[in-house]
């Protein structure tokens, strides 16, 4: 077996993995690898923008307190606190290698052109456009391109992860790794493994994220021993395009947050019904007010209604959007635009430190991927580019400061074990397990639970991934099958914590338990020789 040698690995490519890589190239060799092609990752489809506090009316104890009142109660305030308090200087680090913020054009000084969402008290987000994640993907790519210390392996998706112990204690030093388009299994032999590889979407039938958010980070530091926390907490966005040929196109908050009202089918608001701030009011009760309205009226959507703004401010604003819901035959400036809630954003991930550290010595994980305690709850929007900024910067630094290399330089990797597995003839299980599971956490799963639900998805999801157990050892490892096992592990891990907590908060909520405990406590899984 081939192995390779570096002194850093990072699994993803989104602005986590990229700032990561990009730091810590400083510092030593970076080995970055992507399950398909470098930019496609969730920041690519990101369009709102970054959070971060600008203007002389607004504060950090401000974009501290939206935080934690969107959090519900869950959010660690000290991490809250050293996230948004360094999004300025990572926000000029963006801007000093090529970033380029939309301005206002009513301004002669340059002055940004900051927007407002959903939870937010003030305008704070920055962003270029309506496809901010796509601006910044495309400067951090260049950037690393460029970069002689850094190597970016495209169609290469990590196995599993190395453990062996050192010191008295399991450690990681390295990952088995799967070439896609050759099927060669290959070893990476690292003192760090950073994992970025984003969120779960996929877990679920209907989502906003693309094909590659299969939760691949969470379940191999799962399957190795991390601590995984909180996640109960899948946020839907309230505001997902409704169309036959859409498939996961995301109609931004930020036209909530430009004057939008979420109507019915009429044209009558009803957001007021539900919460005094109307259609900006947190996601999780815009999502769950959606839902409720859909599920009373027998409705099979919602709509937004922003004609009042005009052809010109909406095509300067969102020429994205625009252009894209014209290509379905719905004008902006003049139509209703149809739309329902889908899985976005997963608050909660590995355990970690605002360092990116995991209970795992060797083993960082940073981004989506990572719980650092800033979301709690419910994501407020537009926190997530600038907590993968702030983490990958801070991950960095702490693996700078506490070298790695002498504990594992002796340590060998066993070579991968095929075994009696032979090239599979049954691909038709894969991809009928790979609908039963969304098609089950979407049932059972999403927005509005109850213990019956649950307990349902617990006995599908318990079998399949027996199903997919016995697969993955009879047959020769493939993209698709490692990305329906790990979809089965999330979706395992949802369940489990879901079931756990006897309460509603957040973005979970249960009609069997519709109050809040006293206390807010974490959900923590961590996973056992017999599991």
């Amino acid at each position: 077996m081939r192995v390779v040698e570096c002194d850093f690995l990072v699994v993803g490519s989104g602005m986590a993995g990229l700032s990561a890589a990009r730091n810590l190239s400083k510092h030593g060799d970076v080995l970055m690898v992507t399950k398909k092609e470098k930019w496609e990752a969730n920041t690519n489809y990101a369009q709102g923008g970054i959070a971060c506090v600008m203007l002389e009316d607004d504060s950090f104890e401000m974009h501290i307190a939206d935080t934690l009142d969107a959090g519900a109660g869950l959010c660690d305030e000290d991490v809250v606190r050293g996230i948004v308090s360094a999004a300025p200087a990572r926000i000029q680090e963006l801007r000093d290698i090529g970033m380029k913020f939309t301005e206002r054009t009513d301004t002669l000084n340059g002055e940004l052109d900051l927007g407002r969402e959903g939870g937010h008290s003030k305008r704070r987000i920055l962003h270029a456009g309506d496809i901010t994640g796509r601006h910044v993907e495309e400067v951090l790519l260049k950037n690393v391109a460029k970069n002689k210390k850094i190597t970016l392996m495209e169609n290469t998706m990590a196995i599993d992860l190395v453990t062996r112990d050192i010191k008295g204690k399991t450690s990681c030093v390295g990952c088995y790794m799967l070439d896609t388009k050759s099927g060669e299994i290959f070893a990476v032999h690292a003192p760090y493994t950073i994992l970025a590889t984003g969120g779960a979407g996929k877990v679920y039938r209907y989502t906003t994220n693309p094909d590659v958010a299969t939760a691949g980070g969470i379940a191999i530091a799962w399957r190795a021993g991390a601590e995984i926390r909180n996640m109960e907490f899948i946020q839907f966005h309230p505001t997902c395009l409704y169309h036959p040929d859409a498939k996961n196109f995301l109609i931004s908050e930020a036209v909530r947050g430009e004057g939008a009202e979420l109507v019915d089918a009429e044209g009558r608001p009803f957001m007021g019904r539900y919460d005094k701030r109307g259609p900006l009011a947190p996601r999780d009760i815009v999502a769950r007010a959606i839902d409720h309205e859909m599920k009373t009226h027998g409705i099979e959507c919602v709509y937004l209604d922003i004609r009042r703004k005009g052809k010109e401010f909406l095509l300067k604003r969102f020429p994205n959007i625009y252009a894209k819901c014209k290509s379905f035959g719905i004008d902006m400036a003049t139509d209703l635009i149809p739309v329902v809630p889908a899985a976005h954003y997963c608050c909660g991930g590995v355990k970690t430190t605002v360092e990116g550290l995991t209970n795992i010595p060797g083993l960082l994980a940073i981004g989506e991927t990572a719980s650092t305690g800033l979301h709690g709850a419910n994501r407020l929007a537009s926190n997530s580019l600038l907590e993968a900024a702030v983490c990958a910067h801070n991950a960095a630094e702490w693996i700078a400061a506490h070298p790695r290399k002498a504990d594992i330089s002796e340590i060998e990797i066993p070579a991968w074990v095929y075994g009696d597995a032979v090239p599979s003839d049954e691909k038709v299980v894969v991809s009928h397990n790979w609908d039963e599971v969304r098609t089950c956490m979407w049932d059972y799963v999403g927005i509005v639970r109850t213990d019956k639900r649950l307990d349902r998805a617990l006995t599908r999801i318990a079998n399949i991934r027996r199903e997919i157990h016995q697969y993955y050892f009879d047959y020769l490892v493939t993209l698709e099958t490692l990305e329906l096992r790990n979809i089965a592990d999330a979706a395992y891990l949802i369940v489990q914590s879901a079931q756990r907590r006897k309460e509603s908060r957040g973005l979970h909520y249960t009609l069997d338990y519709p109050n809040l405990l006293p206390v807010a406590e974490d959900t923590v899984i961590q996973k056992n020789a017999a599991v």
